[in-house]
């Protein structure tokens, strides 16, 4: 097993993102120089496809996120395989206590909240809620005391930061919507334009911004061609995986898209 090197693999993603193929590539060769595994921070999707590029076939890799179906997860990476259990993450399931009868929290402004108190993003996972009123959030084991002591108020609520045990965890609800579009092309410009009825001018310009991506990745070329589980996302907007790609008799394209709004736009419709 080799050493990598980072620029290697900048021609596979956007240029925004050099900073964690720099980041990724340093995990891999300090295994490879100190033969010890190593447990990441929480990792979004995208930074997680980036590892196990540079990984490709080499390490063993393993993640999880504190519960089924987490978005950001940690990662477990060694040399050889090791039969791991849930508490190998060192993740701790955390409640949001608050008085919910009377106030409102939404995600936006727990993520505020966490962010002006200073605290890295990659030191979380995900924020769920049941959409009763309950939030949850999933911390790095060393710093629940840090986010007991740093989160006291969120938006005008006072809060508390509460451990929980596994079996408390909340299901978490999906909030998406099934939305179906009728479009002349597969080119995501296309796409894009018809489930957030903006004209492709603005999609375009969007992407050129570095608004949009495709599969967590930032693109920014709007003749890419979108295909069946591909997911993209519009910041301001929201994100869309495609379920489903038929042609119409008139010779256009019906997708089928699963939908998450973001608050402001779920409002709006």
């Amino acid at each position: 097993m080799k050493k990598r090197q980072a620029s290697k693999f900048y021609p596979y993603f956007d240029s925004e993102e050099k900073s964690v193929i720099d980041k990724m590539t340093g995990f891999f060769n300090s295994i490879v120089f100190k033969h010890q595994p190593i447990l990441t921070d929480f990792l979004n999707p995208g930074e997680r496809d980036i590892l196990k590029t540079i990984s490709g076939n080499d390490l063993f890799i393993q993640e999880f996120g504190g519960y089924t179906n987490a978005e950001k997860k940690r990662v477990y990476m060694a040399e050889d395989w090791v039969n791991l259990t849930p508490c190998a993450y060192e993740i701790t399931p955390c409640e949001i206590v608050y008085p919910h009868k009377f106030a409102h929290l939404s995600h936006s402004a727990i993520l505020g909240s966490i962010a002006n108190s200073g605290i890295e993003t990659d030191t979380f996972g995900d924020i769920i809620t049941d959409n009763a009123g309950h939030w949850q959030i999933f911390v790095k084991n060393e710093l629940v005391t840090f986010f007991q002591e740093e989160i006291s108020r969120i938006g005008r609520s006072q809060v508390k930061i509460r451990p929980i045990d596994a079996k408390d965890i909340l299901h978490a609800e999906d909030d998406s919507t099934d939305a179906t579009i009728i479009a002349a092309s597969l080119r995501i410009d296309a796409v894009l334009s018809g489930i957030s009825k903006q004209s492709r001018k603005m999609i375009k310009d969007a992407i050129t911004a570095n608004l949009v991506k495709l599969n967590w990745h930032g693109v920014r070329d709007s003749n890419i061609i979108v295909k069946e589980t591909d997911i993209i996302s519009l910041r301001h907007f929201g994100r869309c995986q495609v379920m489903n790609i038929s042609s119409t008799r008139k010779g256009k394209f019906k997708v089928v898209l699963k939908l998450w709004q973001t608050r402001k736009n779920r409002q709006k419709n």
